[in-house]
């Protein structure tokens, strides 16, 4: 991606946190010809404050993709959790204030309790369900408290993309072993392809729109079940194969949104677009064969 026709852009200085997981990836794939710096786990402690603030020094925008992202985990271990998700992304934010940077971290739809039957608007008061949920809401309340004027929360759900375990890969890896699969339809989402969310959240940077909450799905929405069969049948599998069920035949330690759609007028504010339909963006990936199993 050029830096061309961004005002500025080709002297900025962009850090990557999270680097190597799925999302922190194609973040660095988004940014290819920039000025980037590029930690992983294992190069950036983000919780130890001034190993965070030595390597937010010098940079113009950082971007934390950093994340404890075990979720049923977290009910037994919320104070890890935490500290990665909320204490992190304060020191982050301060870090971000104290050198005039730019903050985007990325949240999630589960600050919400998945009792709406509406698109969750940005301005949705928190009230998550689950450990997890409460630690990244805490980490939305930190960046924004530290550095107001520069933090910009993109909050996310449903992940899949090259670079890290994901359902799409998990329902293909299914298909070979299996003759049917089951899977919930009573939840209901936003399938999100991490290759447009990562340009989505450059083209954010470059912008020049104001710090806040934008949402960062792929627009539409389907339970886990029609996200399932779109898989099989991209895949050229019969997607009868994809059989449906409730959330009651997986009971699992920490609760799951039954609805977790995230409205997009954020976007206007930024002058960009949202991103596009699911559907559209699940073949493409399919077309570049992305999935990891």
């Amino acid at each position: 991606m050029s830096d061309a026709g961004t005002p500025g852009g080709q002297h900025l200085k962009y850090l990557v946190t999270g680097a190597r997981g799925m999302l922190g990836s194609d973040l660095v794939e988004a940014l290819f010809g920039r000025d980037v710096t590029v930690l992983g786990r294992a190069d950036l402690d983000v919780t130890d404050r001034d190993a965070v603030f030595e390597a937010v020094r010098g940079h113009d925008v950082v971007l934390n993709a950093a994340a404890y992202t075990k979720v049923d985990d977290a009910e037994t271990h919320e104070d890890e959790a935490l500290a990665v998700n909320g204490t992190a992304v304060g020191l982050l934010a301060q870090a971000t204030a104290e050198h005039g940077a730019k903050l985007v971290t990325v949240s999630t739809d589960y600050v919400f309790d998945g009792s709406s039957t509406e698109p969750y608007d940005e301005a949705t008061p928190l009230d998550p369900l689950n450990a997890y949920g409460r630690t990244k809401a805490a980490g939305e309340r930190a960046a924004r408290a530290a550095n107001p004027s520069g933090a910009f929360i993109v909050r996310t759900a449903w992940l899949y993309g090259q670079h890290g375990p994901n359902f799409a890969a998990t329902m293909l890896r299914l298909a070979q072993s299996h003759d049917t699969v089951s899977v919930v339809d009573d939840q209901v989402g936003q399938p999100s392809w991490t290759s447009d969310l990562a340009a989505q959240i450059v083209a954010l940077v470059d912008s020049g729109a104001p710090a806040g909450v934008y949402h960062g799905t792929n627009s539409g929405r389907a339970s886990w079940f029609e996200f399932a069969r779109a898989v099989f049948e991209g895949a050229g599998l019969d997607p009868e194969r994809v059989l449906p069920t409730d959330s009651s035949a997986f009971v699992r330690p920490a609760a799951r949104p039954a609805f977790s759609v995230l409205g997009h007028d954020g976007w206007a504010a930024a002058g960009l677009e949202p991103m596009r339909d699911w559907r559209e963006a699940l073949a493409d990936a399919q077309t570049q064969a992305v999935f990891a199993s």
